[in-house]
């Protein structure tokens, strides 16, 4: 019997249990970096909020893209996954404030997708496939049995990216 593993704002979670799916609900401005290691079938999941720290914050913490993104390899390759045949796909990014108003520093979307693209390149690690920006939340599911990314925009059915 397949168990749902939530994976919250700022969150990994890393999985090695067949029996295991790992969710990132409602993925807006967040974004999603899903990996998987088809040899080891490991599997891991990062919920990551914000770009960047601002003003000094906590700088270890896994709310921010690049951040995030080390700690998740780190624990991954401590559980046996080897960095190289890492599958990655990312999605969300959504822009949820639309307004002529705002300037684009509201716009946390674009700037978490291309801080995600630029950790990935400098990390020199290729993306499967993507779902990202637009102005609508998704869910990203990982299916630790077999490594399937799945997307659910909202109003939508799943579906395989």
């Amino acid at each position: 019997m397949e168990t749902s593993v939530g994976v919250g704002l700022g969150e990994i979670a890393v999985s090695q249990n067949c029996e295991e799916i790992l969710v990132a609900f409602g993925l807006g401005s967040c974004v999603g970096i899903g990996a998987y290691d088809p040899v080891k079938g490991i599997a891991g999941l990062l919920h990551a909020v914000l770009p960047e720290p601002l003003n000094g914050s906590d700088l270890s913490s896994t709310k921010y893209v690049g951040n995030g993104i080390n700690k998740l390899f780190e624990e991954m390759i401590s559980k046996g996954a080897v960095k190289e045949r890492l599958i990655i796909r990312i999605a969300g990014g959504a822009n949820m404030l639309t307004s002529p108003g705002l300037s684009k520093t509201f716009d946390i979307g674009t700037r978490n997708i291309a801080m995600t693209l630029k950790v990935l390149e400098t990390q020199r690690m290729k993306i499967v496939s993507q779902n990202v920006g637009g102005s609508t939340g998704r869910t990203f599911r990982i299916y630790v049995a077999d490594g399937k990314m799945t997307i659910r925009m909202i109003g939508e059915k799943e579906t395989v990216f």
